[in-house]
């Protein structure tokens, strides 16, 4: 016979909660192998189709409907539509993340009482102001790119703001529509 482990122990080796386990099998994603009483024990199988659920969900970032979704796939190329799309909202996320760091790192760094003083953030309300009243989306990004690729250096302080890990900022048709 197949050894069983508690839903107790598998939560404890596998850093899950309990309710989160049950959680799980609320939406399909696990079946417990066997219940004695209440409580759930776990086989090997049950375990590595845990091990598959958190590496979609955990790992991969993927929803728990997301998941599941991948989980019932039964063709490659469905699971791979997937994929696909939660790998390219991903990406697009964390576009629009990267942005809106270099922002925060340029109002860091900007030296200006009043950040309409500041000659890029005033040139970017500016845009934004227009582009609403004329129903457009915002065209530009929030820093000005120089000819060689990094961010332009702050008109105040001289310095480029740091890069590591920035790109820039994301076209506009991946940016929300200003209203």
């Amino acid at each position: 016979m197949a050894e069983l482990h508690s839903i107790t122990e598998v939560s404890a080796a596998f850093g899950l909660s309990v309710p989160a386990l049950r959680y799980y099998e609320e939406c399909g994603l696990i079946a417990p192998a066997a219940r004695r009483g209440r409580v759930r024990y776990y086989d090997r199988e049950s375990l590595e189709r845990l091990a598959l659920v958190q590496l979609w969900h955990v790992d991969g970032m993927i929803p728990v409907s997301g998941t599941a979704a991948v989980l019932a796939s039964e063709r490659a190329a469905d699971r791979t539509a997937l994929l696909h799309a939660q790998r390219d909202g991903m990406l697009e996320r964390a576009r629009r993340l990267e942005h809106a760091a270099a922002v925060l790192t340029h109002m860091l760094l900007c030296s200006r009482d009043r950040p309409l003083d500041c000659p890029t953030t005033r040139a970017h309300i500016s845009a934004r102001v227009d582009a609403a009243l004329a129903g457009e989306e915002l065209a530009d990004g929030f820093l000005p790119a120089r000819p060689d690729g990094p961010r332009s250096e702050h008109p105040r302080s001289g310095s480029a703001p740091p890069q590591e890990g920035l790109s820039p900022a994301p076209p506009a048709s991946a940016r929300p529509a200003v209203r």
